[in-house]
């Protein structure tokens, strides 16, 4: 059965974010185990729309459970009242397992969490660590490309998650017993600091990559520059002006509790992306092997 199909079966899982870092991989892994799929995503059949609310009722119908990842973040205004309505569907229409992505100590997660705990069908908590993806598939992809990143990010490190573990434990809930009523902190096995994880993909590609640290005013000034929109400037200040203050530089157990085995180590990561090319060089030093993620 492919993802355009209407899935009948009793284990039909919708997939939000679909074609984003984490859902692509828990729908590639659900797939593979022969699970019935419904990409969630505007160009999904039937479409699904976070901004939409006339999506839902199409994209729910039939399914057992959820991934719920709910975009653009749950610290943007709207998340809350977006995800009340939206559990309180999925229970209507008889979802009966939700798995939901969240993030460590962010105040709005945690509300949104206790919206999908309260909302009836079986929940699990996917509460992450910075993603390391980031680095290759998402907002500093680009930048990096170019040998450079430039962040308001000092010395503070972060155990950053691989996406391929993410999937790895979303998928177990989602498809095995067990996992109902649990919170998973998933951070990889080390904490490092931005200027150490760029460090580590140079030496990994074999490329010089440098990290510059700069004041979150300038940051923004130079994200208004680029005419970067300014929904984005607000939650890139939120992430390194808040959340990447310390509060989460220590690693969680999250991967082993739920899968029985270490996450994955940044080096891993590191070697996975030299393999890829994302940041190789021409012999005229323009970049190539651009990849992006939503």
């Amino acid at each position: 059965m492919t993802d355009k199909d209407s899935p009948s079966s009793t284990n039909a899982v919708l997939v939000l974010g679909a074609n984003g870092k984490t859902g692509s991989r828990v729908r590639t892994r659900l797939t593979a185990l022969g699970v019935p799929v419904r990409a969630g995503s505007r160009h999904g059949e039937p479409p699904f729309d976070w901004n939409d609310r006339g999506t839902w009722a199409a994209a729910l119908d039939g399914m057992h459970a959820v991934y719920l990842a709910y975009a653009p973040d749950l610290a943007m205004p709207g998340a809350t009242a977006a995800l009340e309505t939206f559990t309180a569907r999925a229970a209507a229409a008889g979802v009966r397992r939700v798995v939901m992505l969240s993030g460590r100590a962010e105040p709005e997660a945690l509300e949104c969490e206790e919206i999908v705990r309260d909302s009836g069908p079986e929940w699990t908590i996917a509460r992450c660590a910075f993603f390391a993806q980031n680095f290759s598939e998402g907002i500093f992809a680009g930048e990096l490309r170019t040998g450079t990143l430039t962040l308001p990010a000092g010395p503070v490190p972060e155990p950053f998650v691989h996406a391929d573990d993410i999937a790895d434990v979303a998928v177990a809930a989602l498809t095995a017993a067990g996992h109902g009523g649990q919170v998973y902190e998933l951070t990889g096995p080390r904490a490092l600091s931005f200027a150490e994880a760029v460090a580590e993909l140079g030496a990994a590609c074999g490329r010089e990559l440098s990290f510059t640290s700069v004041s979150r005013l300038d940051y923004i000034a130079a994200l208004s520059m680029r005419g970067v929109p300014g929904a984005e400037i607000s939650l890139l200040d939120y992430l390194f002006g808040v959340l990447l203050d310390g509060r989460n530089s220590r690693p969680a157990d999250g991967v082993r509790r739920a899968l029985g085995r270490e996450p994955r180590d940044f080096a891993e990561y590191a070697r996975d992306v030299a393999v890829s090319g994302v940041f190789s060089v021409t012999e005229r030093g323009r970049s190539v092997g651009a990849r992006a993620y939503n």
